[in-house]
């Protein structure tokens, strides 16, 4: 899939919203890719995961077992394992850091690959490749469907997209005045009470 057919399964789901959105990561932006919109669909995340899946199988080759951190990471991790014939398993937070819970496990030489939903500034992604690295098996890169940092997060694995982005985002003390006027909303998912 080329950037603009993966932008175009976004703005089809009604997932490429534009307004003042405070992201996970506490930055602010004039744009928001609410992913749940598009993994609503089942048909649409298949598309968009498959697409996922050979980019990944083509960059890593075979995986075992695909990572993912909850919640936004649990759809396109579990399909796009699917996609490869791999198991989908996931880290989410305890006592604020990610680990692997519900007796999951990552055996000896297993070949992962960590999957995300949106990469902005990585930091989700570092943290549940932390938590993978606390368990035998070895990571072979990233894969996530859209780079919202055009390639400059570094999580410290190489990483695929389907899309790469130059999405701005700014710290909350530095919005340009358009964004300032307008009533920030904080869509994610990061920071929701247990």
């Amino acid at each position: 899939m080329t950037k603009d057919e993966v932008l175009d399964e976004f703005r089809a789901a009604g997932a490429l919203l534009e307004g003042h959105f405070i992201l996970s990561s506490g930055l602010r932006s004039p744009v928001f890719l609410q992913k749940m919109f598009v993994f609503q669909d089942p048909a649409r995340t298949e598309k968009l995961c498959r697409a996922l899946a050979e980019k990944a199988r083509a960059a890593f080759g075979d995986i075992d077992i695909v990572v993912s951190p909850a919640v936004g990471g649990i759809v396109p991790g579990y399909e796009t394992a699917r996609q490869l014939g791999a198991k989908a398993i996931f880290v989410e937070r305890e006592d604020g850091k990610f680990r692997l819970r519900r007796g999951f496990e990552i055996p000896e030489n297993a070949r992962v690959l960590m999957v995300e939903d949106i990469i902005t500034t990585g930091l989700s992604s570092r943290e549940c490749l932390d938590a993978i690295r606390e368990h035998p098996g070895r990571i072979v890169g990233a894969a996530c469907l859209i780079d919202r940092s055009a390639g400059k997060a570094d999580i410290g694995v190489p990483l695929v997209s389907l899309a790469s982005l130059d999405i701005p985002a700014y710290p909350a003390d530095q919005l340009p005045p358009e964004l300032a006027a307008l009533p920030p909303v904080k869509p994610g998912s990061r920071g929701l009470k247990a």
